[in-house]
């Protein structure tokens, strides 16, 4: 069997995978997902994704259907139906069928559904050259009002973002937050390096806790890198030695231009090269094995 997506405790061809207009996830974005990587045979960071996943789930008072192990069971065996190595795994959790009402309590199972696909987020050229972002206008959802911690389905935050990227004909783009800070970009967290320093912007900053992030930052203590996680504005941004992006479908991206402004030499730098050379050396030899 091959091309196929499990949806609530079934698997359907790729075109017959369909939940009802009636999900709560469909219709108002109430539900959580993931994104996850197979890489020759074994999907990096399960555990870390599930968890991740059902702390969302417990924030938005959302009960999956399944426990985190058979989840993690469904996800391997929809890797083994559709005979992938290489892929990546979106499993979704939503609030189920309801009424059209807002009531999320009135949705009486949640649904599941895990698709299993190929993604190329940038082409090779990107990490050998860089890449130049912007910097969008639309700001991050606030903290207080809807917690990018919580990787939801409403992602039209982000999207707007993105829209603003596509416009200016550049793949990402980099969101403030309320304050003015830097917080991340529509699909990746962001790194700068000034001085020899490694930044990120902290949780507080209104980023969701990457799972690429957190590895990138233990491989930085592990090779006594310097690292700080703190606030950056646009203007660190722009007179930074050195810029990376991290996600689980981006990997580790340099940037060489930020809103036309030249980063460095303009070419990936030294501490960019080592994390990103570092990184895949990690996925190459950690991960849950689908056979």
């Amino acid at each position: 069997m091959g091309n196929v997506v499990f949806i609530n405790g079934e698997f359907y061809e790729k075109e017959d995978a369909k939940i009802s207009v009636f999900d709560k996830g469909f219709l108002y974005g109430d539900g959580v997902f993931e994104g996850i990587r197979a890489y020759d045979g074994k999907i990096f960071k399960l555990d870390e994704h599930i968890d991740r996943m059902f702390e969302g789930a417990k924030a938005i008072m959302l009960e999956p259907p399944y426990t985190k192990q058979e989840i993690k069971s469904i996800i391997i065996d929809t890797c083994r139906k559709n005979d992938v190595k290489d892929a990546y795994i979106r499993p979704v959790l939503s609030r189920g069928i309801g009424d059209l009402g807002l009531n999320p309590f009135l949705s009486k199972k949640a649904s599941f559904v895990v698709i299993v696909d190929k993604l190329v987020m940038y082409p090779e050229e990107i990490y050998t050259n860089g890449m130049s972002v912007i910097v969008a206008s639309t700001v991050r959802n606030s903290t207080n009002a809807l917690p990018p911690m919580i990787k939801s389905l409403n992602y039209l935050n982000n999207i707007l973002a993105k829209i603003e990227a596509v416009n200016a004909d550049v793949f990402e783009a980099v969101m403030l937050n309320e304050d003015g800070f830097v917080a991340e970009c529509t699909g990746d967290n962001i790194f700068i390096v000034k001085n020899g320093v490694l930044i990120t912007p902290p949780k507080e900053a209104g980023i969701l806790v990457g799972i690429t992030r957190n590895e990138v930052i233990k491989i930085a203590k592990k090779n006594g890198i310097p690292f700080e996680e703190r606030l950056f504005s646009k203007m660190d941004l722009y007179v930074a030695d050195e810029i990376f992006l991290t996600g689980t479908g981006a990997e580790v991206v340099p940037v060489t231009k930020v809103d036309k402004r030249t980063i460095g030499d303009g070419k990936p730098g030294k501490i960019t090269t080592f994390i990103l050379e570092e990184y895949r050396k990690l996925t190459k030899s950690e991960g849950v094995p689908i056979r």
